[in-house]
C-alpha cells in the first residue's frame, strides 16, 4: 500500500456496489476516504469494511443537491480530515418512465440528482484544488450520457448536462492543474439490482457479460493516476458483448 498522508478521496453516492468499490479502492492505496449517501447509517457497512482492512474511513449523510449542504460538507472535510484530492461524482438516477407519465416533479427531480448536484459537487472541487493547482474529478456516466433512450427523457437529458458540465469543467480547468474526466458507464453492473429483476442479463456474469465494480474502480484509480502529459478526459466501459 502506498502513503498519501493527509489526502482525501471523496466519493458522492458511494452505492453498495460501483461507488462503494470505488471508495475501497481508494483507501487501500492509502487515501483517507469520504463517502456520501443521504441516509449517513446506510455507509456504516462499507465504513466498517474499509477499516476492517486497514484504511480510513467517514460515512457522512448529505443531500447532493442541497447547496448550503455542499459547501459545509467540503469546508468540513479540509478543516478537519485533509486535502480534497480526488471527487468522484457517482448519483445515478436512472429512472424509466414513457413521456406521457413523466411529470414535472420526476423531471426535476432527476435532473436535481444526475446534473445539479453534480454541479454543485464539480465547483466545491474546484474551489478547493484551484489554490494547490492539482486534483483529480470524476463523474459517472452512462448510456444516457451519449444517446436518448425510450422512455428515459429525465435520465437521458440529466446525463446530457452532466457530460457537458465535464466537459467545460474540463477545459475551464485542464490548465490550472486539474484533471476532469468522464466515464460512460455502458452495460448492467454486478448489483442486487440486475440479479434481480434481469435474472437473464445477470446470468451473463460467468461470461464477462456485465460490468464487475471492482474493475470500475480500478479505472477509476488509473485515470487518478494518469501524468498530466496523457490525461483521458472520456473513458468507455462496457463488457466485450455489449453493442455500441
Amino acid at each position: 500500500m502506498s502513503q498519501v498522508k493527509d489526502q482525501v478521496a471523496l466519493v458522492i453516492g458511494a452505492g453498495d456496489a460501483t461507488g462503494g468499490a470505488i471508495a475501497k479502492r481508494f483507501a487501500r492505496e492509502g487515501y483517507t476516504v469520504v463517502a456520501t449517501r443521504r441516509r449517513q447509517e446506510e455507509l456504516q457497512p462499507l465504513v466498517n469494511e474499509i477499516e476492517a482492512e486497514g484504511g480510513k474511513a467517514h460515512g457522512f449523510g448529505c443531500d447532493a443537491r442541497d447547496e448550503d449542504s455542499m459547501v459545509d460538507l467540503f469546508a468540513r472535510i479540509e478543516a478537519e480530515l485533509g486535502e480534497v484530492s480526488v471527487v468522484i461524482f457517482n448519483i445515478g438516477a436512472n429512472v424509466y418512465f414513457p413521456i406521457t407519465e413523466t411529470t414535472g416533479r420526476v423531471y426535476r427531480k432527476v435532473w436535481e440528482m444526475a446534473a445539479f448536484a453534480g454541479f454543485l459537487t464539480g465547483r466545491e472541487a474546484a474551489k478547493a484544488m484551484l489554490p494547490r493547482n492539482r486534483g483529480t474529478i470524476i463523474f459517472t456516466g452512462a448510456t444516457a450520457s451519449l444517446r436518448g433512450g425510450s422512455g428515459f427523457s429525465a435520465f437521458s437529458g440529466a446525463k446530457f448536462a452532466l457530460r457537458a458540465l465535464a466537459q467545460s469543467m474540463a477545459r475551464e480547468l485542464g490548465p490550472q492543474g486539474i484533471h476532469v474526466a468522464h466515464a460512460v458507464i455502458d452495460g448492467a453492473i454486478d448489483t442486487a439490482f440486475i440479479r434481480d429483476n434481469f435474472p437473464d442479463r445477470y446470468a451473463l456474469k460467468e461470461q464477462g457479460g456485465i460490468l464487475n465494480p471492482d474493475h470500475i474502480a480500478d479505472q477509476y484509480w488509473q485515470l487518478h493516476q494518469q501524468p498530466r502529459d496523457s490525461w483521458t478526459h472520456e473513458l468507455d466501459l462496457r463488457p466485450w458483448m455489449e453493442t455500441f
